[in-house]
Formats: structure tokens, sequence, C-alpha cells
């Protein structure tokens, strides 16, 4: 066994029963078996789908330790491991596990595994100090990449990025983002960054500034403005990416479709859709829907946003805070008053306050990222410094804000 110096025990949280809440345990150590290694958690987010947990939808079982946004470090593995070793910097997502056997896993496609594991739903997740991952669903991170900014890549990332690479289109397209929260964010960074005419559709004007400067060329006030209308008057979209997890909102966008135009269908919504299917034959159209990806795809998102200055951004909690931060997971939106600051400003000015889209993290009492962080939008009052004088790439003050990437 290969093994750095490690505890006895650790802790994690976990729901031990349907519908309560997290709880704090003490897991005795384990070495990890042929085919694991043990991560010691620098960041795990917290998504909208751990409720999948709690509320026992998927009748996984419980207790069950949450969590699959997971970046941290190597700190023992099998002596029969060949691909990493001690001291590695990685990743795992939602796939935690394939089998290698099944049908999808013999052609390649291991998201498809018949057999699959998930990571903090089937099995435990990175609501932890420690988690034992399976090697095979692990990838690596780089270590000039912030643990707490590279997590969210690992779901909300890995799905936005990997769904859209994979759909019928081209750069120059039009590619409308439903929704602009945690998925959505990413989303519109990931659009304008493969080349698409990228356009962003929110419930309220709230979000136009926010949009642009992720990279929105368009943006849709769908309370003001009828949706389907504006993107028609584009020619229709080629792509629509549904982030925002309201099953009829998603069908109400079918005519918005351009001729041979995709549905892409990317949140779980709890309401039904009833769909008339006979726009998808008049007019060629097609839905789909994409779960994430593989460690290899994993890696590809999180390579393409560290070159491309795709930045999540994240707001910290300690990890004893982590029933609070899972409380806050689908915290509402607030308003912003003005934009926020572009290229190379990173506070807004002392009398704004401005909409950000962030994620809540863990860390320790000296700051060290611990884990957890989860999508949600937050209203900040603007700093007293002047924004030209702060370093864009350095942190200010206890609260994550990041600076948007350079149009």
């Amino acid at each position: 066994m290969t093994t750095a110096s490690n505890p006895k025990s650790y802790t994690a949280y976990q729901f031990t029963k349907k519908g309560g809440k997290l709880e704090k345990v003490t897991k005795e150590w384990k070495d990890p078996d042929v085919h694991q290694i043990v991560v010691k958690v620098l960041a795990c987010g917290v998504c909208g789908s751990d409720v999948l947990v709690e509320n026992q939808r998927l009748g996984t079982g419980l207790p069950k330790t949450p969590g699959h946004e997971i970046v941290g470090d190597v700190v023992a593995i099998h002596p029969s491991e060949k691909q990493f070793k001690v001291g590695d910097r990685v990743g795992s997502g939602w796939h935690g596990s394939h089998c290698g056997i099944c049908k999808p896993c013999r052609s390649g496609d291991f998201n498809m595994c018949e057999n699959e594991k998930i990571d903090g739903v089937t099995i435990d997740g990175g609501y932890a100090q420690y988690v034992t991952l399976q090697s095979e669903a692990v990838c690596w991170i780089p270590n000039d990449l912030d643990p707490t900014e590279t997590a969210p890549l690992l779901c909300a990332g890995v799905t936005t990025f990997n769904s859209l690479r994979h759909m019928n289109t081209k750069p120059g397209d039009v590619v409308a983002v439903q929704g602009i929260g945690g998925l959505g964010h990413l989303a519109v960074q990931f659009a304008k960054a493969m080349g698409f005419r990228t356009v962003a559709i929110s419930h309220s004007e709230d979000k136009r500034e926010l949009a642009q400067q992720l990279g929105a060329v368009a943006y849709i006030d769908s309370s003001e403005q009828d949706t389907v209308k504006e993107l028609q008057k584009m020619g229709g979209a080629n792509v629509i990416m549904c982030t925002a997890p309201h099953a009829n909102i998603m069908q109400g966008l079918i005519p918005g479709l351009a001729v041979g135009g995709q549905l892409l269908i990317l949140a779980l919504a709890e309401d039904k859709a009833t769909i008339d299917l006979s726009a998808l034959i008049t007019r060629r159209l097609s839905i789909r829907g994409w779960p994430s990806g593989s460690a290899k795809d994993s890696e590809e998102c999180v390579e393409f946003a560290k070159q491309m200055g795709i930045k999540c951004m994240v707001e910290k909690f300690p990890l004893d805070k982590a029933q609070e931060a899972f409380e806050h997971r689908d915290t509402a939106s607030l308003t912003s008053d003005q934009p926020l600051p572009l290229r190379d400003e990173y506070f807004p000015p002392s009398n704004v306050v401005a909409t950000l889209i962030v994620k809540h993290a863990v860390v320790d009492e000296n700051g060290t990222p611990q884990g957890l962080i989860f999508h949600r939008t937050a209203t900040i009052p603007g700093e007293e410094e002047d924004v030209q004088t702060l370093d864009p790439n350095a942190y200010h003050t206890d609260r994550i804000l990041e600076r948007i990437p350079a149009q």
C-alpha cells in the first residue's frame, strides 16, 4: 500500500434518513482496494441533484455522503495502481465508475455504462475530508488551478461543455442558453468560446449586463419579450441549451428553433412536458439530453476552460456548515443596479450593488479549501477601493469575487 501519513478517522457529512438534514459523522480510515484511490478533499460542489440523496428519489439507500464535484490530492493508492500516485491533484464528477464489460463500455461509451456508479449518489462522495474514488473515473487537475473554481467544472462545466460539442452545429450558429444560473453562466461562456453566436434567455432584466459580460451577444428578457419571436428574428436557434428546470418553459421554446434545430435538455425538471410532436416532423427538429461526461471529458473540459479563461465564481463556507451550504443551493436571484466590471476591473465602484453568479465552497479556519461549492446568485456591495488600483488576479475580503474574463 502506497500512502501518505493519514489519520485513523475523518469527518464526513451524511444523509442518514430520508428527508433529514446532513449529520456529522466520524468515519474510520480504510485503505483503497484494487482500482481505488483515496483523495484528501480540497473542494466539492453542492449541486442541485444532491437533493436526490436527501429525498431518495433514486432509491440509492442511506446513509450516504453526497457530493460529486470533487477536487483533491491523492493520499493513498493500491499497490496495483498504475495511473495515479500519491500527491497527484485529481478530480471526479457525477460519473463514479464503469464496469468495462457492458455493451456501452465495450463501445467506449463509459458514461452510459449499464452498471455505472455515481459519486455522492450511489457511492459516498465529497462532503468529507477524504473520499475513496474509483481510479477509472478520476481525472488529472492542473496544480495551478484553484480547486474551488475548478470543482464545478466537473459537473456543471462538463455537462454544458460536453453536450454542446456533441451537437450538430458549427461556429457562427445561434446557440441560446435558457437560464443564467449555475449551469447557464458556464454554458454562455463555453458557447462563446466555441465560436457560437450566443443568446442568453432569462425571466427578468436583472441578468442582462452579466450575460453580456459572460459572452452573450444578445439577451432576451422573457418577462417582457416573446422569446420565440425574438429567436426567429435571428433566424431561429440552432441549439437551445435548457439549464433551468422548468419543463413547461423548455417545451415552449421549441418554436424558437431553426429548421433542424436541437432542444438540449440539461436540467432535471420536476414537472412534466407535453409536446406537440408534429413540429418535430415538419421542421426536422430534435430534442436531446446529456448527462455530464467521463473522466476524459472532464479533463478536456478543464483544459479548455483554462485555455479560454472560463471561470466559475465562488463563495466559501466551512465544512461544519455543510447543511447551511446545502440549503443555499437554490437561493433566489437578486437584482443589479449596475453592470459588473469588465476586463481587468475587479470590483464595481463603491456605490454599486452587483449581481454575481457565485458558488459556495468549504474552507477551514485558515481559509484553506476543504469542500462544498454551490451555484447561487448573490448581491454584494461594491468595495471602497478604486477598481483601477486592485489586482485583478487576487482575492479581496473574505468573499470570493471572480472577475469576468476579457471580452
